[in-house]
């Protein structure tokens, strides 16, 4: 009998540093330890005061209708317009100079959008739509970099009652093709190109491509960025600037159900048809607006938010666009790479803004850590005080170069849980009332009832590994698989009884707080131990000669699986067969002789997804020397070449 996911090495990856919230976030903080025992006492009252920091036409007639699950209905009976909600309010509460959008053009163009700009912007772009004949409940795709026409369609659609689906600037022709097929699109909104690495991105011959084999595309609206020349369509095409920059600035938002689709959002990276997400109105607003100003510790009135991601993720619509304009915020907004013109750019925007609260992914956080301490020290980064991880678990010695080189060891991190599914955080601290461990998400967020469950679907105690599922319907949840209901009780419900299982493998502590270990399916079983590749990587990343690790399972006739690692060196460390050695003991001492590497290779890139996620099966396929599956999503297709073709490899003797 094997064990329980991450049980075998659950008690060996611990971490004694912890750091108390500072003085200054404890006196002022928005959420305080109250709101977890209020949330305790009442969650659906809990729920309901988040929901009043919202404007509603109509006010709900019951919290939570769950007479049917897992199809949830959160404040039925309300009414609201998401984004009024965003935009109108703070204009109509005397805001509408304030900033909204500091947009930093890759090519180094910016400009600063007001709240007022911004509004007369999306109404001009919702008559737009009205007048292309997208009504209610009608479905428009968008396919943009990260420009602030971006946020203006999406709010558009949202202003209307369209429902949008957002799809990535940058996949191929097939994926989105397969993404507005599914929806049943009316209309694509997308830009000629945009900016990556110093070159213009075409992105409209993607569009073109995908919207010939898809009949129910009516016409594209265009965005012109780049300039590029394009092919065009006159019985389809439309100028953004012609026809937005000519349309009424007139237009009174109508209040739309609670329960009225917002938009889907398509998972990537599975196998077979993607899932569209679907998510709706008020209680996606409702979690996203409240975590967003508990956990960021919002100021409005004082801070420059910035959240690195991308609007083609669920973490640009949540924390780009809809959570952060529903609390009035002012934000920065970034079209190209961290290392484009130089490795410090990122810093450099950091320090003309004078950015507050920086969201970024593990996967960038190491990628600087490579770079080397010497690239923000060149930089004034004094105006941080909170510091966000997302995306995937973050190494502990990751975490800590974070707050040490970045919140010059005076910045709170908040480490956070979520899903494209959940629609909003889930497990955080909060900067005012957490005292913070490096590489743990540590507790739910008040009102969310995230547990971590054997096989049998038992809580398990602290020191003990299992799955992550949620016990409790939350405002922000997916409410289906568009167009397949039978596929969401499937994918989500099937699991355990009555609960929600995330697929995310997870431990608490001895404190109780919780260590988020990655997908189940990247458990290697080893000598009938399940062992994280999580935990691996970040054993690996912990000595002080490896910038960024990356840990598959590969067949082995002797053990079942054997460990292979792919490691990124920093800076310019040079290896040798006794530093790998070194490495493959390494973890052995941390984690323990069962989860010793096979083998470690040293590369000098890892293939990851656009969105910054490893693709683990490909680095699987050189393990196991088998050819490539399909590289088609890696952000560069050409990695996977330069990997085997610069391989060292240390193994056992």
């Amino acid at each position: 009998m094997t064990d329980t996911p991450h049980e075998t090495l659950a008690n060996l990856l611990s971490e004694k540093r912890t750091f108390p919230p500072p003085p200054e976030f404890t006196r002022s903080a928005n959420v305080t330890e109250a709101a977890y025992d209020e949330a305790a006492a009442d969650r659906l009252a809990f729920w309901e005061r988040q929901a009043r920091r919202l404007d509603w036409s109509r006010e709900w007639d019951r919290t939570l209708d769950w007479s049917n699950p897992p199809f949830a209905k959160w404040f039925v009976g309300g009414e609201l317009n998401v984004a009024a909600n965003c935009l109108d309010r703070h204009v109509e509460a005397g805001h509408g100079d304030r900033v909204a959008i500091h947009f930093e053009g890759e090519p180094g163009d910016s400009r600063a959008v007001t709240y007022a700009e911004l509004l007369d912007e999306v109404k001009r772009a919702a008559n737009t739509l009205l007048e292309l004949g997208v009504a209610p409940g009608d479905r428009v795709v968008i396919y943009m970099p990260m420009i602030p026409e971006a946020a203006v369609a999406m709010l558009a659609c949202a202003r209307v009652g369209a429902p949008h689906s957002v799809v990535f600037g940058g996949f191929s022709v097939d994926a989105l093709a397969t993404r507005i097929d599914d929806a049943g699109a009316k209309l694509v909104i997308c830009a000629d190109g945009g900016f990556r690495k110093g070159k213009p991105l075409p992105l409209k011959s993607t569009v073109d491509e995908a919207v010939d084999r898809c009949p129910t595309v009516e016409k594209s609206l265009v965005v012109r960025r780049t300039g590029q020349e394009v092919d065009w369509y006159d019985d389809r095409d439309l100028w953004w600037h012609e026809h937005v920059g000519s349309a009424s600035g007139e237009h009174e938002a109508q209040p739309f159900d609670a329960e009225h689709p917002l938009f889907i959002l398509y998972t990537s990276g599975t196998t077979g048809k993607p899932k569209g997400i679907l998510h709706t109105s008020g209680g996606y607003l409702t979690q996203a607006s409240y975590t967003h100003s508990a956990v960021f510790d919002l100021k409005p009135e004082s801070d420059v938010y910035w959240c690195t991601a991308d609007i083609g993720w669920v973490t640009g619509h949540s924390y780009i666009v809809y959570g952060p304009m529903a609390n009035g915020a002012t934000q920065v907004m970034y079209e190209g790479t961290p290392d484009t013109p130089h490795t410090g750019r990122l810093w450099e925007i950091v320090q003309k803004y004078g950015v507050t609260a920086l969201y970024a992914a593990p996967t960038a956080i190491r990628t600087f850590m490579k770079w080397g301490e010497d690239v923000p020290a060149r930089y004034d980064l004094s105006t941080l005080r909170v510091l966000g991880s997302v995306g995937e678990p973050i190494n502990p010695e990751a975490w800590m170069w974070y707050r040490q080189h970045i919140g010059g060891d005076r910045c709170p991190i908040v480490d956070t849980w979520w899903q494209t599914e959940t629609g909003a955080i889930m497990v955080s601290p909060l900067p005012g009332v957490t005292e913070t461990k490096p590489g743990s998400a540590q507790r739910p967020l008040p009102g969310i009832s995230v547990d971590v469950v054997d096989d049998e679907g038992r809580s398990v105690p602290p020191g003990d590994g299992g799955f992550l599922t949620i016990r409790e319907p939350w405002p922000s949840m997916l409410r289906t698989i568009w167009g397949d209901d039978q596929r969401f009780i499937d994918t989500y419900w099937s699991r355990f009884e009555g609960m929600y299982f995330a697929g995310d493998g997870a431990k608490r502590d001895d404190d109780g707080d919780i260590w988020l270990l990655g997908r189940v399916d990247d458990v290697m079983l080893v000598s009938g131990h399940n062992i994280s590749t999580t935990e691996v990587e970040s054993a690996l990343v912990s000595h002080d000669t490896v910038a960024e690790a990356a840990v598959v399972g590969a067949s082995d006739p002797v053990t079942g699986q054997g460990i292979v690692a792919f490691t990124i060196l920093r800076g310019d460390v040079e290896s040798s067969p006794e530093h790998l050695k070194e490495l493959r003991q390494h973890v052995a001492n941390t984690l323990g002789p069962i989860a010793k590497p096979r083998q470690v290779m040293v590369v000098s890139e890892l293939p990851k997804t656009r969105s910054g996620k490893i693709m683990r099966r490909l680095l699987r396929d050189i393990a196991e020397d088998r050819e490539l599956g399909d590289v088609s999503t890696l952000q560069d297709n050409s990695v996977m070449d330069r990997i085997k073709q610069g391989l060292s490899l240390g193994q056992d003797d």
